[in-house]
């Protein structure tokens, strides 16, 4: 048995007002996923351990089944292993976002959709004026970079911009935590003003550079202001073939580096797909075709696609719906209808990560839906693949790493 987790990052809900009370999920026209759900089983699986943000970062770490308590150190080393910088013990690696700030305000967590292309001018013109011996800034992907502070603390307070739309952004700089251990050269206090430094120094460069001066001349939304976010230290974590021997090999697709992170440290090999964004134009046909190229030679693949979280940070319900109709059909649907006819059996799981209300704009850490299908699962009585429906499904409510031993209890 084969095992395939196709993930819609932040794809579940909360009812709409918009939507007549009901989900995004409820109203997408989502023939695949319903089916999967009548013919296979269905639950809900709380993805946040408590004490834990609901970030991407904790709840995919979770759904692979990792012991946050043992192996989380926040996104930006897991965004560094996928950029294929390797960390030194005295290094402090954090998320380091490019964001549109107007009025005094966070306006939007990702500079305005960037592409790739442009953000690169702008963090190598940030490395080349703020960059040291113990700054360095490195190119990502789209908004999402890295920041790398050699010695510095990873007790300190950080808001991820994505939870803080339209609200003032001076009283959410960089904090230190208060009776912290001392484990690194710089002191908590030390690296929040150091980064609360860069945070300022960069606005001045950034209104200076062509990119935001030509968006400022269209009236378009700038890139400019770095926010920093999520740091932490090289973290240890066992691979998911030491774990599970079921799993000889296995892959990740993914478009954002955070992802393709936790894969590397998982085990995964990180598959590249051309046109994959982690925006709702990304190339789900391309991602459905590596991963029915990966399951053939691996026992396991895990496919993620942003595009619903991204839908949902920018409050845009009939985007939010349109992407997870895009991921069913484009996505799930051939990969159904190629794996179904194989003789070797394949388990197929879908699920989101976490909530990201469109109403709300931000990660919500409450049960998310998931459904596991199979030809020879026995089905509950769940017609269709929704938040309220897998609520009386046949798994009941799951936590953390109970799923994915579900998951491989199937062989």
């Amino acid at each position: 048995m084969k095992h395939i987790i196709i993930l819609g990052d932040g794809m579940a809900d909360l009812p709409v007002e918009r939507l007549g009370g009901k989900t995004p999920l409820q109203c997408a026209e989502k023939p695949m996923m319903d089916q999967l759900a009548r013919e296979g089983r269905t639950g809900m699986l709380v993805t946040v351990p408590e004490g834990f943000p609901p970030g991407s970062e904790v709840a995919n770490t979770a759904i692979l089944g990792y012991d946050l308590n043992k192996v989380y150190e926040g996104r930006g080393p897991l965004e560094a292993a996928s950029i294929g910088y390797e960390m030194a013990d005295d290094d402090l690696a954090i998320r380091c976002n490019l964001i549109t700030l107007e009025d005094g305000k966070i306006i939007t967590h990702n500079g305005g959709n960037l592409e790739t292309e442009d953000a690169r001018g702008l963090i190598q013109y940030l490395n080349e004026h703020l960059g040291n011996e113990r700054v360095k800034f490195i190119t990502g992907i789209q908004y999402r970079h890295l920041l790398i502070i050699k010695g510095g603390s990873k007790h300190i307070e950080c808001a991820p911009p994505h939870d803080h739309p339209n609200e003032e952004w001076k009283p959410l700089l960089v904090k230190p935590m208060k009776n912290a251990p001392k484990d690194s050269e710089l002191s908590p206090q030390e690296t929040a003003d150091l980064l609360n430094t860069l945070i300022l120094r960069s606005q001045e460069l950034l209104a200076k550079h062509p990119y935001n001066i030509a968006k400022a001349q269209r009236g378009e939304r700038q890139a400019n202001s770095i926010w920093p976010w999520s740091g932490g230290y090289r973290p240890s974590m066992e691979t998911l073939m030491a774990q599970y021997p079921q799993i000889k090999s296995g892959a990740v697709i993914s478009a954002v580096d955070l992802i393709r992170g936790i894969g590397h440290y998982a085990g995964l090999k990180a598959i590249e797909v051309e046109g994959a964004t982690g925006l709702a134009d990304t190339n789900y046909e391309g991602k459905a075709r590596a991963a029915i190229d990966a399951l053939r030679k691996d026992d396991f693949v895990f496919v993620h696609v942003e595009a619903s979280d991204e839908a949902g940070h920018d409050g845009d319900v009939e985007l939010k719906v349109k992407t997870i109709e895009y991921l069913d059909q484009r996505l799930i649907a051939p990969i159904y209808k190629e794996v179904s006819a194989w003789d070797e059996p394949v388990c197929i799981a879908v699920l989101p990560d976490h909530l990201t209300p469109v109403e709300m704009r931000i990660h919500v850490g409450q049960p998310v839906p998931f459904l596991i299908w199979h030809r020879n699962i026995k089905p509950d009585n769940v017609q269709q693949y929704d938040e309220a429906s897998c609520a009386k499904g046949g798994y009941g409510l799951l936590h953390l790493d109970e799923f994915i031993k579900e998951l491989m209890k199937i062989a």
